[in-house]
């Protein structure tokens, strides 16, 4: 892999079933350990229960509030500057419950791939 500089394109934004927004920021072959996608949730959408086999997700809140669920976790606020870990294969969902969108990057390791998504 080469040192690089890397400028997601806003333009790439896309909805998805999981009835958020997702830009890629990064997900490339050339690296399999990580991907960084930006997730974005409008107020009063919950995003769709699903789960991810064989991928660790961090969600790192950037902006806007929300309530998560994790498993067997309670629901929990998230705000910004939060860390949400998702172990594999774990059931998850979040809420926006602001006003505002919620902007979150979804880390993950080793990278997403789309076959490990699973909707439940």
């Amino acid at each position: 892999m080469q040192p690089r500089i890397v400028h997601p394109d806003p333009a790439s934004e896309v909805y998805t079933a999981e009835r958020c927004y997702i830009l890629e920021s990064w997900n490339s072959s050339e690296d399999e350990a990580l991907s960084i996608a930006r997730a974005r949730v409008a107020p009063g959408v919950t995003t769709a229960l699903h789960a991810v086999s064989a991928t660790t997700e961090r969600y790192l809140i950037v902006s806007g509030h929300g309530r998560v669920e994790v498993d067997t976790l309670p629901p929990a606020a998230v705000a910004p500057g939060d860390v949400v870990v998702i172990p594999p294969g774990k059931p998850q969902r979040i809420t926006n419950s602001g006003d505002v969108d919620l902007v979150f990057y979804a880390i993950c390791t080793p990278r997403f791939q789309p076959s490990a998504y699973r909707e439940l």
